[in-house]
């Protein structure tokens, strides 16, 4: 059985001026409503590992869906908002400090990881999330022999470090890149 992780495809929303913290709430929200570039050419790995693949389950935001129907043409897609990112917290206080949106992200991913989780799922029930998702990949896989997650970078991971501890071999670390994916064995 397999089971293999992809991240989605480069967002259509490329705005990347210092925001402040208030400009960059609006901003992952922008980016959460765009779908993706159509690549010339993807990565022959994961159309191997797509051409595999019996049924394709996505998360239910924008650019996972787009990302799995552009890749596949004749395999079902499910999405489900199990499979969705990892929501970054709200600053509490209005910062005069103003960053790129991957600075932003960066500084909020290390705050939500040290406990605040303003206005977001904490990084404790991402994780319960996340092994709900693998295991429900794992009762996908026993069905099809093997399923493809069209997902996002951060909660990939999650659901990686659950994959393993469930048992299945693969890489430790699934690719941040987008497009590129990782297979998991059992």
């Amino acid at each position: 059985m397999q089971i293999t992780l992809i991240r989605h495809g480069k967002s259509l929303y490329t705005e990347n001026r210092k925001l402040t913290c208030v400009d960059f709430k609006n901003w992952v929200d922008n980016y959460n409503v765009n779908g993706v570039f159509e690549e010339t050419e993807y990565p022959l790995d994961t159309l191997q590992n797509i051409e595999r693949a019996k049924i394709i389950m996505s998360s239910d935001l924008k650019r996972a869906m787009q990302s799995a129907l552009l890749i596949s043409s004749d395999i079902e897609v499910v999405p489900n908002p199990i499979f969705r990112e990892a929501d970054l917290p709200t600053p509490s206080v209005k910062l005069g400090l103003k960053c790129k949106p991957e600075l932003w992200s960066i500084i909020l991913r290390a705050l939500w990881l040290c406990g605040y989780s303003k206005e977001c799922e904490s990084c404790k029930d991402a994780k319960i999330r996340a092994s709900d998702a693998a295991q429900q990949l794992i009762e996908t896989a026993y069905k099809y022999e093997s399923v493809v997650l069209m997902g996002h970078g951060y909660f990939n991971m999650l659901i990686a470090k659950e994959l393993q501890k469930k048992g299945w071999k693969g890489k430790k670390r699934t690719s941040a890149k987008h497009w590129m994916s990782t297979t998991y064995s059992y």
